[in-house]
């Protein structure tokens, strides 16, 4: 299925120190591919996004975001639709930041200040409210977690309907071999291609893609059972098993600390 185009905002004007924008990003659209002059933080407060560069394609959720430094090609979209809000920040503003694309976590005092942030843009308050708020956010965002890496996501047409389709259905039980057949090629290049361009075997990536979704899904109020089940685990159990796994608590402490704690994970 092919993607379509959102407008970029015609009123382009450069940060000072912070411009706030937030827009719905419905399913299956994408921002094309551009640069800026000016730092920014793609982020979506509902939904996850989909940030295209030159050599990688990242999906990340709610509690990630991405760190565009200034010139970096991209485009931004989301494969199911999200609540997007772009921090643009000038030069100066975010020198202490990384000058490379960076996977950044996203604590809960930080998604709250981007929220207030868009609350009050283009509103003239009194005693310098939206310089604190500017100040605080540059602060959470210079002693936010760096991430090695959110969720690796294909450029090849082939594998971008395999990972499509995986992420629209976790539970799909499907095979190498399966998959193999059905976009017209070898096994032997199919695992040959996946492993080339995302950096894993399709079994952990799959993997990777159940836990990332569950955080998604989680975040919005379904339950530990039934985010099992949606997921294609055989057990409620055997979700919180893998979850603990690969993050070290169970899901019910992972998201009572994203809910409570002022300080990312």
């Amino acid at each position: 299925m092919t993607w379509s185009i959102v407008a970029a905002p015609s009123d382009v004007a450069p940060p000072r120190p912070i411009t706030m924008r937030a827009q719905t990003i419905p399913p299956r659209h994408l921002f094309p591919k551009h640069a800026h002059d000016w730092h920014q933080l793609a982020y979506a407060v509902d939904g996850t996004l989909t940030v295209s560069l030159d050599r990688q394609t990242l999906v990340v959720s709610p509690d990630q975001a991405v760190w565009l430094p200034t010139g970096v090609s991209h485009s931004v979209g989301s494969l199911l639709g999200a609540e997007f809000r772009s921090l643009w920040i000038a030069n100066e503003a975010g020198g202490s930041l990384p000058s490379s694309p960076t996977v950044l976590a996203v604590s809960p005092l930080l998604k709250a200040l981007i929220i207030e942030a868009v609350e009050i843009e283009d509103k003239r308050l009194v005693d310098g409210y939206p310089d604190r708020i500017a100040a605080m956010i540059l602060d959470q965002l210079d002693r936010a977690p760096k991430l090695a890496a959110a969720l690796p996501w294909p450029k090849d047409q082939r594998l971008l309907a395999l990972c499509e389709a995986l992420y629209l259905d976790p539970s799909d039980e499907r095979i190498a071999e399966e998959w193999a057949k059905e976009l017209g090629m070898s096994s032997r290049t199919l695992t040959r291609r996946f492993e080339a361009e995302l950096g894993l075997p399709l079994r952990s990536w799959k993997r990777r893609l159940r836990l990332f979704r569950a955080i998604e899904l989680l975040g919005k109020g379904l339950s530990v059972t039934t985010t099992a089940m949606e997921l294609g685990y055989g057990s409620s159990s055997a979700f919180v098993f893998a979850f603990r796994s690969e993050f070290g608590c169970s899901p019910y402490a992972y998201m009572s600390q994203s809910m409570n704690s002022p300080s990312s994970r």
